[in-house]
C-alpha cells in the first residue's frame, strides 16, 4: 500500500463532500476577527496587526503550513510563525514563554498544568489543551520487491521492540501468505526526540499487545536498538534512504513510501482519516480537568485502524498581554472553524473535527481572554 498526493486528495475531497452533506442546510458563520469560516470559504479578515509564533508537532506541520497560508492571506497585517520541532519542544517553549502557542500531539498532564505555569499566561491561569488536528499514523516501510505487507499489533510490536529482527520471520510470514519476504535484517526506525507522535505509537502498542510492549506510553523512546531520526521528515528520510527499514509517521507525510496495514483475525487496514474521526468519536474527555480544557482520552480498540494521533494547540486561558491573546484567538478561531478544518483535510489529509467537539473548541476559543 502506497500514500501519494493523488490519494490523499481524493480522500481529502471525499471528506470535504461528506462534511457539507452533513451540515447541508446550516448557514455558513458570520465573517468575525475570532476566527469562524468566511462566507466565501476563504480565512476570515480582520484589521489585526502584529506577529505570533508557535512550535511543536511536526505531525501536522502539513496542516500548520496550509493554515499559515490561509490565514495571512487574508490578514497581511498579522504574521504567524510555526516551528515543527516536536511535541515536547513546543510544550517546553510554552512553559518557558518563548512561543505564544504550542502544538502537541498529547494534551499537558494535569500536574504539569497548572496555574502559573507559564509566565505567558496571567498568574492565575492554566492553559487549554485544543484539539484541532487528528490524523493516522502510517507504519511506513522500504522493502525492495515487498509493497504490500499485513502486520497483527504483537508483530508489530515485536518488530519495533527488537525482538524480531528478520524480515523473514516467521511471524511476519504467517501474516503475508505469498509474499516473498527476504532474508535481511530489519532497521527499525523511531523519534531521537521528545515526540507526541511516539507516545501515541507507544500507547497504541501497550493498548493491543502489552505482553509483548510491557512499556507505558511516552514520549521518548523507552527500549535499547533500532535507529533513531530526529522530528518526522527525519524519520521519513531514514526509512527512505535506508534498505529494510520500518518506521512510523502521520499519514500526511509518508509521500511515496509503503504503508502497511494493521490489524487481526485476517482483518487488515490501511491509516484512513475516517478510521481516526472513528477513533475519536468514540473516546471520552479525561476527567478532572477544566470545562474548557479538552484532552480527549483515546479508545485504541474502536473498529478499524486504531494508530491515530490527536494533535492539540496550547493557549493561556488568559494571556499576560492582551494583544497576544487577541492575534492567538483570531489564529486559532480560524483553525478549529469548519473552513479551517476542511482546508486542512484537503491540504494534509486529516479528519475534520466532528461538529460537536469543534463547537466545544471553538467555545474555549472565544473564552481566551
Amino acid at each position: 500500500m502506497k500514500i501519494r498526493l493523488t490519494a490523499a486528495l481524493g480522500l481529502s475531497a471525499a471528506l470535504l463532500l461528506s462534511a457539507c452533506a452533513a451540515n447541508e442546510g446550516t448557514p455558513a458563520p458570520a465573517d468575525s476577527a475570532t476566527g469562524s469560516a468566511a462566507t466565501d470559504g476563504s480565512a476570515p479578515a480582520s484589521d489585526l496587526q502584529g506577529t505570533i509564533s508557535g512550535k511543536g508537532s511536526s505531525a501536522m506541520n502539513s496542516a500548520q503550513t496550509t493554515w499559515i497560508a490561509k490565514f495571512q492571506e487574508a490578514n497581511p497585517g498579522v504574521t504567524v510563525n510555526y516551528a515543527p520541532d516536536g511535541s515536547g519542544a513546543g510544550r517546553e517553549a510554552f512553559m518557558g514563554a518563548g512561543v505564544d502557542f504550542a502544538g502537541s500531539d498529547r494534551a499537558f498532564k494535569l500536574d504539569e498544568n497548572v496555574a502559573g505555569a507559564s509566565s505567558l499566561c496571567a498568574d492565575d491561569s492554566i492553559a487549554y489543551d485544543l484539539p484541532i488536528y487528528v490524523s493516522p499514523i502510517a507504519v511506513i516501510f522500504n522493502l525492495e520487491g515487498v509493497d504490500e505487507l499485513n502486520l497483527d499489533p504483537d508483530t508489530l510490536a515485536g518488530i519495533f521492540k527488537g525482538d524480531i529482527t528478520k524480515w523473514n520471520d516467521p511471524k511476519i510470514a504467517a501474516l503475508n501468505e505469498g509474499v516473498e519476504l527476504p532474508d535481511m535484517d530489519i532497521t527499525a526506525v523511531h523519534r531521537s526526540d521528545d515526540s507526541g507522535t511516539t507516545e501515541n505509537f507507544t500507547d497504541y502498542l501497550n493498548k493491543t499487545a502489552p505482553s509483548v510492549w510491557d512499556n507505558e506510553a511516552d514520549g521518548e523512546w523507552t527500549y535499547e536498538g533500532g535507529e533513531a531520526a530526529k522530528g518526522t521528515s527525519g524519520v521519513v528520510a531514514a526509512v527512505t534512504n535506508g534498505t529494510g527499514t520500518i518506521g512510523y509517521a502521520d499519514a500526511s507525510q509518508a509521500g511515496e513510501l509503503s504503508v502497511a496495514k494493521i490489524g487481526k483475525d485476517g482483518n487488515f487496514f490501511g491509516p484512513t482519516a475516517e478510521d481516526a474521526a472513528k477513533a475519536v468519536d468514540v473516546s471520552p474527555m479525561e476527567d478532572g480537568r477544566d470545562a474548557n480544557d479538552l484532552a480527549i482520552n483515546l479508545d485504541r480498540g474502536a473498529e478499524g485502524y486504531g494508530i491515530v494521533l490527536v494533535a492539540y494547540a496550547m493557549a493561556c486561558a488568559e494571556y499576560a498581554d492582551p494583544a497576544k491573546a487577541e492575534l492567538v484567538k483570531a489564529y486559532l478561531g480560524y483553525v478549529a472553524s469548519e473552513q479551517g478544518q476542511n482546508d486542512a483535510a484537503e491540504g494534509a489529509g486529516s479528519a475534520p473535527l466532528a461538529e460537536g467537539l469543534r463547537e466545544k473548541v471553538l467555545a474555549a476559543i472565544d473564552s481566551i481572554k
